[in-house]
């Protein structure tokens, strides 16, 4: 019997798995032991790593450690923000048909990695743990995304939850989600307002819920997908080379090596502001054998990020202007995301509310939690706390078509409640025009120039009338997902013609993916082998210091030569090889009766 379905928070810099039964949440641990895990996949020339061990050595083998693909995911390769972070990345981007895909060196050999594929590896590796952790197979999952994440972005995370071999039931947003932790004891009493202050490694939302007996409405949500943690990081990078090019006249932004120690410490100065007025930034040798030492004061660093905590002050502003709410109206304020231990926002929210913001969540497992309990609803669990629970969300952004003079016609308007689905008319610009082109935006501005294509297809079959005669209605639907499917019909013909938005975004093929699902399974399983094979030789060298230890004669020589085996040949040995020399020891173990 399969595990129940599982609730998964895949973040740009932490990742969470937690699963609800018997009534309640609980937050799974990693193999380390861990709640959270490290977003990072790192390659090396013996193995892969996720999680805890890929960052524990990223500041050796920083062009192989691959760490904020959720900053990649269902972009294409000339977006803006793509080029952006590629300045700040040590590993290598490259374009591959209008696709970003990361270079790294695995066992000797240059590969390249779709964002999906690294994504997957972090969803696998949360997948195995579960499964540890329940002691059965986990096929179900509920996976959040930032609020503001578009269409291409969602269908992207889709597709890398299907390579790690989940079927994945739902895409929610992470502010939802938080929604869903915060309010689940709260469903028998009076409506309220709630909003979501979810700011994150590298994303940041605002939404705004009405709750009311188990039913959670958003009401409105904002955000931005290239804004947390990681870029209060950069401004500490950019501030400590700055100083030490001042003192040294060295730009060590030219070693990767050296900047990305810089940023593991400029990091661990961010969090320690968090408690303390004042962190040192201190490493040895940085760069051209030269020191760094900077001390970094808690308003020094509110200062360097000024205008990023205003961006999120705005963005709070224009959520709570959408939802047409007053400070007032709003009976908690929930801050989530681990940026918002920072006490300048704290302050901030605390101080546009005129209330202390509501702690009672845990910040890093609140969005895993709540994606727990909408997996549990979705999988039927037949618990009395969620029976009656209805999660109501909305569409981020403004959805429709380009038109002649190259403006937008809104379909749905952001905030739009989903699952939602609907249909305009429009008529021909040309005298017997027989086809009309449709390219599908989103986005806010009247200019299509300014917003994100997500797609176009062409209608064919249009009968040649004069201009303005001939009908074509054209309908967009979203699904629970968030997704967006888009058809056009000829009134008269009825001739049709339809897409779900992947072709011109960077969405992979079903080829590929079902390529990329056989890949993934593979590398698990060479995974799964060289953790067997560890474990077989850590078991064989226990032997035979033991042999050594207390054996004679035969027994010492063999676990000698054993020792000298596993040395050279062992290193990269079966564990089937490993097991069949233990038993070869074994028998001399026994001939000379030692015990194991």
């Amino acid at each position: 019997m399969a595990a129940p379905a599982v609730g998964i928070d895949l973040g740009t810099t932490f990742s969470c798995v937690a699963v609800f039964r018997n009534g309640k949440v609980d937050v799974i641990p990693n193999a380390d032991g861990n709640r959270i895990t490290p977003s990072y996949v790192a390659f090396t020339d013996t193995e892969r790593l996720v999680g805890d061990a890929a960052k524990a050595q990223d500041a050796v083998n920083p062009e192989n450690t691959i760490f904020d693909a959720k900053r990649l995911i269902g972009r294409r390769f000339e977006d803006p923000v793509v080029k952006a972070d590629m300045k700040l990345w040590p590993f290598t981007v490259i374009n591959e048909d209008g696709k970003p895909k990361i270079q790294a060196r695995f066992k000797g050999e240059s590969k390249t990695f779709f964002p999906e594929e690294i994504s997957a590896m972090l969803l696998s590796t949360l997948k195995s743990s579960a499964e540890a952790y329940l002691g059965k197979p986990v096929h179900n999952a509920v996976i959040t995304v930032p609020a503001y994440f578009n269409d291409s972005q969602r269908q992207a995370t889709k597709d890398a939850g299907t390579i790690a071999g989940l079927n994945v039931l739902r895409i929610i947003n992470e502010p939802t989600a938080g929604a869903l932790a915060y309010g689940l004891d709260k469903t028998e009493e009076e409506e309220r307002n709630v909003v979501i202050f979810d700011l994150g490694g590298g994303t940041f939302d605002v939404s705004i819920l009405t709750i009311e007996e188990g039913i959670f409405e958003v009401r409105a949500t904002a955000g931005d997908t290239h804004l947390g943690g990681e870029d209060f990081d950069a401004r500490l990078v950019e501030h400590c080379a700055g100083e030490f090019a001042r003192k040294h006249g060295l730009d060590l932004r030219e070693d990767k090596k050296a900047l990305r120690r810089l940023r593991t410490v400029c990091e661990r100065a961010k969090r320690g502001l968090s408690s303390a007025t004042q962190a040192s930034v201190e490493l040895d040798a940085l760069f051209g054998g030269e020191d760094l030492h900077v001390v970094i004061t808690r308003a020094c660093f509110q200062e360097l990020n000024q205008d990023l905590f205003q961006k999120t002050k705005n963005i709070l502003e224009q959520a709570m202007r959408d939802a047409n709410m007053a400070t007032d109206d709003i009976a908690d304020v929930v801050l989530i995301g681990g940026s918002t231990r920072i006490p300048c926002v704290q302050q901030m929210v605390k101080a546009f509310f005129g209330k202390e913001p509501n702690k009672t969540v845990n910040p890093d497992e609140a969005v895993a939690h709540g994606a727990a309990i909408q997996a549990a609803v979705l999988d039927g669990d037949p618990s009395e706390i969620i029976s009656d629970l209805v999660l109501v969300d909305v569409t981020p952004l403004s959805l429709g078509i380009g038109l002649d003079g190259d403006i937008m016609s809104v379909i749905i308007p952001r905030n739009t409640t989903i699952p939602t689905k609907n249909t305009k008319n429009y008529y021909t610009i040309a005298d017997d025009q027989t086809e009309s082109w449709i390219e599908v935006f989103e986005g806010e501005r009247k200019m299509i120039v300014d917003n994100h294509k997500l797609g176009e297809f062409i209608l064919f079959g249009i009968p040649p009338f004069r201009k303005g005669q001939a009908a074509v209605d054209v309908t967009f639907e979203i699904d629970t997902d968030g997704i967006l499917d888009v058809s056009a019909v000829e009134t008269i013909t009825k001739s049709t013609n339809q897409i779900t938005i992947t072709s011109n975004k960077g969405r992979l093929s079903k080829e590929e993916i079902l390529r990329l699902v056989r890949e993934a399974e593979a590398m698990r399983q060479d995974d799964e082998a060289r953790r067997e094979a560890a474990e077989a030789k850590k078991e064989l060298e226990r032997l035979c210091w033991r042999g050594q230890l207390e054996g004679q004669g035969r027994v010492r020589d063999k676990c000698q030569s054993l020792l000298e085996w596993l040395a050279d040949v062992g290193a990269k040995a079966s564990a089937r090889e490993i097991i069949a020399k233990r038993q070869e020891l074994q028998l001399l173990f026994d001939m000379a009766n030692l015990k194991i």
